[in-house]
């Protein structure tokens, strides 16, 4: 019978002998983690080598071109915001967070311009470079936000020349991660603020065509201030700089007396917001006497279609220079700036084209 029950010495020796067993199991299992990673990180490392490629990820397409111009073909850009999408309302999604993870550096407009995107941004910038495109520039030239007290107007990039010296910031960074190509990026960076300065040029001598008495802009939301300090313009929007406010009754009545009273031809859409405070805006001119027509859709928080001249950022401010210009009595060639608009810059809409 004792033999059948087990000594202490025996106890402790089984025990040993299980303990011993599982930290077997556990160093190996250590082992095989360590393995899997190290193959993950030797085969990403060894793509990256391979291609040679920065992985870059900007939150919308003005920023998107700005670091494509700066960067060349020595990094490879993502943008995160298609066409149409309000970054004021945007929120990240799975997905999008998975891409930000993925990405070796994210530059955005800032600004609170992806307000709700800020949280992401302030996790994944503990561990990689997430940056701000505006944060250099000069406070003493950013417009305030009159309803957010120490919000600037992040809407920089309607001020040309202004925007474009964010290729600096985005110089400094890029060179920072490859410092072989330093040199390459600040001369990338010369070479496009260059092209800007032209642009700026352009928009300003089309945007003086419009008479003096007309040079009045209204759109759905307050987006174009930067555009109405460079280059002349009465700006007005519906709603405030966010498309987070809402326009209230207040505002459309006051709007409506300033287009009747001077004699307003044009207000204008925009891609990224709904157009039905427009549509009031024309409804309640209308009711006066006063027959004011949509003087196109303009690309405020977006840019156009991926792929098109319209979807970059000398082609986003070439058509709203193009509509603007000509629907409010100005002179602009029928195919934009450069000759190279797709899109119908026509002045002759209909209210009833209001985009919903």
């Amino acid at each position: 019978m004792n033999s059948a029950i087990p000594t202490e010495r025996s106890a402790h020796a089984s025990n040993r002998s299980t303990t011993s067993r599982w930290g077997i199991v556990l160093m190996v299992g250590a082992m095989l983690i360590f393995a899997f990673a190290a193959t993950k990180g030797c085969t990403h490392s060894a793509g990256k080598a391979k291609s040679d490629k920065l992985q870059v990820l900007a939150t919308t397409a003005m920023v998107g071109d700005v670091v494509k111009a700066v960067g060349g073909d020595k990094i490879e850009v993502t943008v995160l915001l298609g066409p149409g999408v309000d970054p004021h309302l945007y929120k990240t999604t799975r997905d999008d967070v998975a891409q930000i993870i993925d990405a070796d550096v994210v530059f955005y407009s800032g600004l609170m311009l992806e307000g709700k995107m800020s949280d992401a941004f302030a996790k994944v910038g503990k561990s990689k470079p997430v940056i701000a495109v505006t944060e250099d520039l000069d406070e003493n030239k950013l417009l305030s936000d009159s309803e957010q007290s120490g919000h600037p107007d992040p809407h920089v990039w309607f001020d040309v020349e202004l925007w474009s010296l964010t290729a600096d910031k985005v110089a400094t960074v890029l060179g920072q991660e490859l410092p072989d190509y330093q040199a390459t990026f600040q001369a990338n960076s010369k070479k496009y603020q260059a092209e800007l300065q032209l642009l700026a040029e352009d928009a300003k001598a089309a945007l003086a065509t419009i008479p003096e008495d007309q040079r009045i802009l209204i759109t759905s939301h307050d987006a174009f201030g930067y555009l109405g300090r460079a280059y002349g313009i009465d700006v007005m929007g519906v709603q405030g700089i966010s498309t987070d406010s809402e326009a209230g009754l207040q505002r459309i009545n006051q709007l409506v007396d300033l287009i009747v009273e001077k004699k307003v031809p044009a207000v204008f859409v925009e891609t990224s917001v709904n157009g039905k405070s427009i549509q009031a805006l024309i409804d309640g001119a209308n009711s006066r006497g006063h027959s004011v027509k949509i003087g196109g859709e303009l690309f405020s928080d977006a840019a156009g279609e991926e792929g098109t001249y319209e979807g970059t950022y000398l082609g986003m401010i070439d058509h709203n220079v193009t509509l603007i210009t000509r629907a409010l009595g100005g002179e602009a060639p029928e195919n934009g700036l450069r000759g190279k608009l797709s899109m119908d810059a026509d002045t002759t809409n209909e209210s009833s084209n209001v985009p919903n």
